[in-house]
């Protein structure tokens, strides 16, 4: 095609995650007659490489292993070889690596996707790190109003320099499919007959499935027919796996690893069960959410910009195992709540939270700053 602006997304890595998840869906519905995408990963391929590779994208894996960082010299080559338009980072590694080095090789339109709160978790040093390259972000795209007033008061960033955009999913793919409840409970190896509550994402410290495990133990001593299935990779999943033996819930917990395809699991799934200590805007809510499943997760500021507690969602105050097990239980056991909360949470994520409308707005933010230049390629 000729005409297009030239785009190139930069990210920590390809591995499992929510970024990640948003980065494909902007490329999948973004306006490939005006952009031409490309994808850098700091390090490594990871699980998402082969589905960028397959939307026809130019990638790039900037370094074989974060511990030998030649993604500086690629960056730099990569940014004068192609000559983007459009420099567009996310996570915290790609903030500080990616764009001093597009600064520095003229590429004067730099997006900062800021894709949660949750850098209280970080090292001193790599937030300074960040603090010292925010000035060199052209704009700032927060996926939360939480998210928008955590850069403003935490990070000092003007507010007319930042736009919130929801994340958004595939209401095509994701959609509530009872006709493929059987098979896709057969596919995975789940009781066709049980109350299925499934934890979705990186298995790491900020998702708190250690907590969700705990909260498998108190539903299952009262709702037997519970089953608990956790789909996901990342650091703690030896740990994990070891504590559902421990505490002796293997019968009715399963661990499933990396699942390549999630809309093939979805209409396994009653309830999506979310214990995070931190989220910006999750993508597994809002799948749940277009899919029929029961969403109960931490009572997070983005989350809340979304669902309402008793409406179409229960929220629960974070790391409060008891009250999760007990609201779980509750809904359990009120199949017209449960309906209800069902078809609100539909409504709601048909309303505005589209993997269409997200890439829309963030090519509106491009837009605004491209104007009159003229298109390279």
């Amino acid at each position: 095609m000729k005409g297009r602006y030239r785009v190139l997304h930069v990210i920590d890595s390809l591995n499992l995650g929510g970024a990640q998840a948003v980065l494909v869906n902007l490329i999948r519905h973004g306006d490939q007659s005006r952009f031409e995408f490309s994808v850098a990963a700091m390090h490594g391929r990871g699980v998402y490489w082969d589905a960028i590779r397959a939307l026809g994208v130019r990638s790039y894996s900037l370094s074989f292993d974060r511990r030998f960082p030649s993604y500086l010299p690629i960056m730099a080559w990569l940014c004068l070889a192609r000559r983007f338009d459009i420099v567009h980072t996310h996570l915290i590694g790609a903030n500080v690596f990616a764009k001093p080095v597009a600064a520095l090789c003229g590429t004067d339109i730099r997006i900062n996707h800021v894709h949660g709160n949750y850098k209280s978790a970080m090292p001193w040093w790599v937030l300074k790190a960040e603090r010292l390259t925010n000035p060199l972000s052209t704009h700032f795209i927060a996926v939360s109003d939480s998210t928008r007033r955590h850069l403003m008061e935490k990070e000092r960033v003007a507010g007319d320099r930042i736009t919130v955009i929801h994340n958004g999913i595939d209401l095509e793919l994701y959609r509530p499919r009872p006709e493929l409840r059987a098979g896709a409970r057969a596919q995975f190896g789940l009781p066709a007959d049980a109350f299925v509550i499934a934890g979705v994402g990186r298995l790491s410290y900020e998702k708190n499935f250690s907590l969700y495990l705990d909260v498998a133990a108190a539903v299952l001593a009262r709702e037997p027919r519970a089953f608990f299935v956790i789909a996901g990779t990342g650091e703690e999943a030896g740990t994990l796996a070891q504590k559902v033996r421990s505490i002796g819930i293997d019968a009715r917990v399963r661990l499933l690893g990396y699942v390549g395809d999630m809309a093939q699991l979805y209409p396994a799934v009653d309830m999506l069960l979310l214990t995070s200590r931190y989220e910006g805007l999750p993508i597994t809510v809002l799948e749940a959410m277009a899919t029929g499943a029961l969403v109960v997760s931490s009572r997070l500021d983005g989350v809340q910009e979304i669902l309402r507690d008793g409406v179409d969602s229960v929220l629960v105050t974070p790391d409060s195992g008891e009250q999760f097990a007990a609201r779980i239980v509750a809904l359990m056991r009120n199949p017209v709540l449960a309906r209800d909360y069902r078809s609100a949470a539909l409504d709601k994520v048909r309303a505005g939270l589209s993997a269409q409308a997200n890439a829309t707005a963030v090519e509106a933010v491009y837009a605004k700053y491209l104007r009159s230049r003229p298109r390279q390629c």
